[in-house]
């Protein structure tokens, strides 16, 4: 990190960030959709929730690693996907999942990355995940899902909220448009005309015209029919479509609102994973992403059933702030404020975190 930036914490990455971005692309990656409601609610959520330690239980020693679809973390928390990372930083997702394996924990990659997918994978030295939109034309899918496998991802993450794009507001006002030498760069090969996003529209357009909004629950037995990697649905906010996940061969489930950026209104996510975790918390993966910037938010999760969360914004704050040392600092800071959590909680590990520590505040 560098000497002018000393973070206590992830909010103080976030002002500096702010004051090494230019005001449209902080924008782009702060901002939710309408009135921001959600964006809101997803941070005061977590004050909703207290919690309920236990003492004398001897933590001299706190483990806080974990286990998800088969990959051993060091940490319950891992890199949700994000797009655009060289808006943040020239090095972009090269830099994050160089930080994420330094950590021991997975990075998930975006399908509209700045980075094409194999240069992520050569870069890695950990676990990786590839989100997955679905487009209109299944072949550009379909090439998708194989050069990730043959990259060496370990699952896929189907996004489902996001049919039409949600109307943010910032980047209306702004006017955002990619600058110069930041793409998608995962579907430059497929030539311009017919995935890209040109100056001359909109991201919104961009979404509306290539993604495909017609997706049911059979598109998800497409998808593994089509793939033999792990699929986890990304966007599950109700125990119903936990459910439908689960009885659709789904490995896991991301209980998520899309960072507020999509139905502005829609429940917190912390407030939504104790119906998906009680539904089908026993018999897949349950993780959450939205709001996270405490290592007690990330206790108040697990203890909500999440086997761990993913955070978006804090790591491109770090990014932002110093490259891939400042992806580095926000892991390590939320590594260090889990462990002590996890103390001062009573808790020796990750494993020993249970509903019992957690209970909805008093008012």
């Amino acid at each position: 990190m560098s000497a002018e930036i000393d973070p206590v914490n992830l909010l103080d990455l976030e002002a500096a960030a702010r004051a090494r971005m230019d005001p449209a692309a902080y924008d782009y990656f702060a901002g939710g959709a309408d009135a921001e409601l959600t964006l809101a609610d997803n941070r005061r959520a977590f004050d909703r929730f207290v919690l309920r330690p236990r003492v004398l239980v001897g933590v001299d020693a706190v483990d806080t690693s974990t286990t998800v679809l088969g990959a051993r973390l060091a940490l319950p928390v891992a890199l949700a996907p994000t797009a655009f990372n060289k808006l943040a930083h020239p090095d972009g997702e090269l830099a994050a999942v160089r930080a994420a394996g330094a950590a021991g924990t997975v990075m998930c990659c975006s399908t509209i990355a700045s980075t094409s997918l194999e240069d992520v994978a050569a870069a890695a030295r950990g676990p990786l995940w590839f989100q997955l939109y679905v487009y209109r034309d299944r072949r550009v899918t379909e090439d998708l899902i194989r050069r990730a496998e043959a990259a060496g991802y370990q699952a896929l993450v189907l996004t489902v909220d996001t049919p039409r794009l949600g109307r943010r507001e910032r980047d209306v006002r702004n006017r955002f448009a990619l600058p110069s030498g930041v793409t998608i760069a995962n579907l430059a090969q497929y030539g311009a005309d017919a995935t890209g996003w040109p100056t001359s529209s909109s991201f919104t357009e961009y979404v509306h015209r290539l993604l495909d909004a017609s997706l049911t629950w059979e598109s998800v037995d497409w998808l593994r029919a089509t793939t033999k990697l792990p699929v986890l649905i990304k966007g599950i906010l109700t125990a119903a479509d936990a459910e439908l996940a689960a009885a659709h061969g789904a490995s896991g489930v991301i209980v998520s609102n899309h960072g507020g950026r999509q139905l502005d209104g829609s429940i917190a996510t912390i407030d939504a994973l104790p119906e998906v975790t009680s539904q089908v918390g026993g018999r897949m993966t349950v993780l959450l992403d939205g709001g996270v910037r405490r290592g007690t938010d990330v206790l108040k999760a697990l203890a909500l059933g999440a086997s761990a969360v993913l955070i978006g914004r804090p790591y491109l704050w770090g990014l932002a702030a110093d490259g891939e040392a400042g992806v580095r600092r926000v892991l390590e800071m939320l590594r260090s404020e889990v462990e002590l959590a996890l103390a001062l909680a009573g808790c020796r590990s990750v494993a020993a975190v249970t509903p019992d520590l957690v209970q909805t505040r008093m008012l």
